[in-house]
């Protein structure tokens, strides 16, 4: 019987998870397929239900990470918390039955860690959406017991209070209002999580810019979850203030690292993975591709 595995979503058709997880097949030396399939939240029911024995996992986008949890028989821990499914795996000896992970929060802990966050003690949130929960729960692994997230409204961010307490930590919201004031606040901590779309922030990103702005230089690292166009407005005044950088697209391959290894039981061969991700980007940029925000896999 064939292994089959795939990313489904929507918009999916520039996802990068194909790229990841073939490179990854190939030099585990495993004649799996893996594919892309255009699913929304009234189609996922059904599209679950048409699993069978042949699939190892599913890697899900939006707007499908919560919408799933009713679905699954078995959900982990950490996706409980945060709130979000992004992997499906079978349930063992129970054929038809499917368990959600989270690997989004280790992709977060793993690329800060690339620029030497393995422990923090303050935080901010740059933005509410669906990606900060799962980098609230990556900043309480680091250490981090009251994060800061800045919002551009306070009432509609109100869930992460609640996912904070699940992951035992006490959030901490403020309104995104002043940009002077924002840089400030986000050059005086350790680590910094932008989840913010491309542009959204650069406003911010002038403030540091601006010499005249009183604004400290950055004592602490950004993690920009941005991948396309890179680098951001943020990320590069960031990097000329002193700052360490790292982006999306290392958040985005070590959580695919994860996946690999959830649905193979192999230990993933991260930098194959990393240089065809890359070789896949240019190829789109080649062709003109719009731009990818990490949500879009």
């Amino acid at each position: 019987m064939s292994v089959e595995a795939a990313v489904w979503g929507s918009p999916i058709a520039h996802s990068l998870s194909p790229a990841l997880h073939r490179a990854a097949y190939r030099a585990l030396g495993l004649d799996w397929s893996y594919g892309r399939r255009e699913v929304d939240a009234a189609a996922l029911p059904a599209a679950v239900a048409a699993l069978d024995e042949g699939w190892a996992g599913v890697s899900l986008t939006m707007p499908l990470k919560q919408a799933v949890l009713p679905l699954l028989s078995q959900t982990s821990d950490l996706a409980l918390a945060v709130g979000a499914v992004n992997t499906l795996l079978p349930v063992p000896g129970r054929p038809g039955t499917w368990r959600g992970e989270n690997t989004d929060v280790h992709g977060v802990v793993a690329a800060l860690a690339e620029v030497g966050v393995r422990r923090a003690s303050t935080a901010v949130v740059l933005g509410g959406g669906a990606t900060a929960a799962s980098a609230l729960a990556a900043l309480a692994q680091l250490g981090v017991d009251e994060p800061v997230v800045l919002v551009r409204s306070v009432e509609r961010a109100r869930t992460l209070v609640g996912v904070g307490a699940r992951l035992g930590v006490g959030v901490v919201l403020r309104p995104w209002g002043d940009p002077a004031e924002a840089a400030g606040l986000l050059a005086e901590c350790d680590a910094v999580v932008s989840t913010a779309p491309a542009g959204a922030a650069d406003a911010v990103a002038a403030a540091l810019a601006e010499t005249a702005s009183g604004v400290p230089a950055p004592g602490g690292a950004l993690l920009d979850v941005v991948y396309a166009p890179w680098p951001t407005a943020l990320a590069r005044a960031w990097a000329a203030a002193g700052g360490a950088v790292v982006g999306g697209f290392s958040m985005l391959v070590h959580q695919a690292e994860r996946q690999v290894e959830l649905m193979t039981g192999c230990t993933a061969p991260l930098e194959v993975m990393r240089a065809a991700g890359a070789a896949a980007m240019a190829a789109a940029d080649d062709e003109g591709a719009p731009a990818t925000h990490l949500v879009s896999r």
